[in-house]
């Protein structure tokens, strides 16, 4: 497997997990809309009621897979980018893809190539391709490491050792909480500085 788009090919089989470069880190990825492979992407990393990442091609997809418009319009000013907004998502439905947290961290990516895939696959749940306590993979051969035969595929992307995961915010009360500081910065107005 080598490009992005062999990968949209996977991802829209049954149950498909793989690894593939974001526009941040590597990821490991599944089509959200599928809760079988949901529940192999979180076997993989071996961890329970610690949500991934939603990435999605616009607010349409994310509508469709069910997250609610009011709260996905209220944080579409900080997309396309490398910034996830953790939203509510109380909808039993997707309790799937929550592990009973109420709340699902969103992202639009600004990376054209993800973009052209995230057209064809739809959302994708999407966790940093790691196991816990080790660092995120820079490259394909660590990512084979962490998952062996446990996964699909793996789409080779190069080094990406320079690359920083998504910076994670949560609007409270119209003030910007910073969960986890990574490759945009903010001010504590939302602002990109």
């Amino acid at each position: 497997m080598s490009t992005l788009a062999d990968a949209a090919v996977q991802l829209l089989q049954p149950g498909a997990v793989g690894v593939i470069p974001t526009d941040t880190v590597y990821g490991l990825v599944s089509r959200a809309s599928d809760p079988v492979a949901v529940a192999r992407l979180y076997a993989s990393k071996l961890r329970e009621h610690k949500p991934g990442t939603i990435i999605a091609a616009n607010i349409g997809q994310l509508e469709a897979l069910g997250l609610k418009h009011r709260y996905v319009k209220a944080v579409e000013q900080f997309w396309p980018g490398a910034i996830s907004v953790i939203i509510p998502c109380a909808d039993p439905g997707l309790a799937y893809l929550h592990q009973a947290k109420m709340s699902l961290a969103v992202r639009i990516p600004e990376s054209p190539a993800l973009q052209q895939l995230l057209q064809q696959t739809g959302p994708l749940l999407s966790s940093s391709a790691n196991q816990p306590g080790k660092s995120p993979a820079i490259n394909i051969a660590q990512a084979r490491d962490y998952f062996g035969d446990t996964i699909d595929f793996y789409v080779d992307g190069g080094d990406l050792s320079a690359q920083l995961p998504s910076t994670i915010i949560r609007v409270v009360d119209d003030a910007i909480e910073i969960i986890r500081q990574g490759a945009v910065t903010l001010d504590e107005n939302g602002r990109r500085l």
